[in-house]
């Protein structure tokens, strides 16, 4: 084996001795490639003085943050529940999201039986930086004035944080808030709420008018129903959600539904249509309408 002699290896006698000077030393020395320090290491913080911990990429640009990821992580979260609506929204509802903010999201709920019969209401879903997280609530607020125990009267935001106290995002989605929305105006009877429960209502005057004057009440929500069909036209600015009034192709294409899948025989209604209507059946009489055809209703 080789033993140390004066910090240089000398090898035994029975092997041939090789003499090490410093020049050979030097040598070596040139041979070797220069040694850079990393650039993690020796990159310092502005004005600290300290190394730096953020890493660089390959491409030069800084890696996101912890911070940051779990931002992304979210967002990727939020767009994977909005795409999971296409399925299982509730049935009149629509929600359309934001040209400028990934979070903020304009919708419209179209009533089809009870007391808000055909009202057309319009509202925002907004979800804070932190949604996705436990606690962290979702804000739904009516733009359309909505006389409601559930509603608050000055501001229009739904009882959502009275409806879910613990957000769980393991068990509560969007889907959850639209259909406890859409809910709301089916309520027949708040007599299975607490009286704690009742007390957490925003607008205390609308359940008390329900408990004791259902025909005040019912008056109330008419005019609600009739003030949500006046300004259905009323764009608010930004609102990706558009109405405009209808136009002569419009009025065609009614025609040609009434008359393609209206109601027939004893109990049927030719102005109305029956059952459900596929996109790919709304898709072909479309085509079949701008090709000419008479889908023109005999008058009575």
């Amino acid at each position: 084996t080789a033993q140390l002699t004066n910090g240089l290896p000398t090898t035994p006698a029975s092997l041939p001795q090789r003499r090490i000077t410093n020049n050979s030393l030097s040598m070596l020395n040139r041979n070797k490639p220069p040694i850079t320090p990393s650039p993690a290491r020796t990159q310092r913080s502005p004005g600290s003085g300290r190394p730096s911990t953020g890493r660089m990429r390959r491409s030069g640009q800084p890696t996101p943050s912890s911070v940051e990821r779990e931002q992304a992580m979210r967002d990727y979260k939020l767009s994977i529940e909005y795409k999971h609506l296409k399925q299982h929204c509730p049935g009149g509802v629509y929600l359309v999201p934001s040209f400028n903010d990934l979070r903020l999201f304009h919708g419209v709920i179209f009533v089809r039986r009870g007391a808000f019969t055909n009202g057309i209401f319009k509202f925002t879903l907004q979800c804070p930086p932190k949604y996705n997280n436990v606690g962290t609530h979702p804000i739904v607020s009516f733009s359309s004035y909505v006389y409601n125990p559930h509603v608050h009267p000055g501001t229009g935001e739904v009882d959502i944080p009275v409806a879910y106290p613990q957000w769980d995002p393991s068990k509560h989605f969007l889907v959850t808030v639209l259909t406890y929305m859409k809910r709301i105006f089916y309520v027949k009877d708040y007599r299975d709420l607490s009286p704690k429960e009742q007390r957490l209502l925003p607008n205390q005057e609308a359940l008390r008018l329900f408990q004791t004057d259902q025909e005040g009440y019912r008056r109330r929500v008419l005019e609600c129903v009739r003030e949500s069909q006046r300004s259905v036209y009323l764009n608010d600015p930004g609102c990706t959600l558009q109405f405009s009034e209808e136009t002569a192709v419009h009025e065609i294409l009614r025609d040609a539904m009434k008359k393609k899948f209206g109601g027939s025989g004893a109990g049927g209604n030719a102005d109305e249509v029956s059952g459900v209507v596929t996109r790919e059946e709304t898709l072909e009489l479309i085509g079949e309408v701008a090709h000419g055809a008479d889908f023109s209703v005999p008058k009575k």
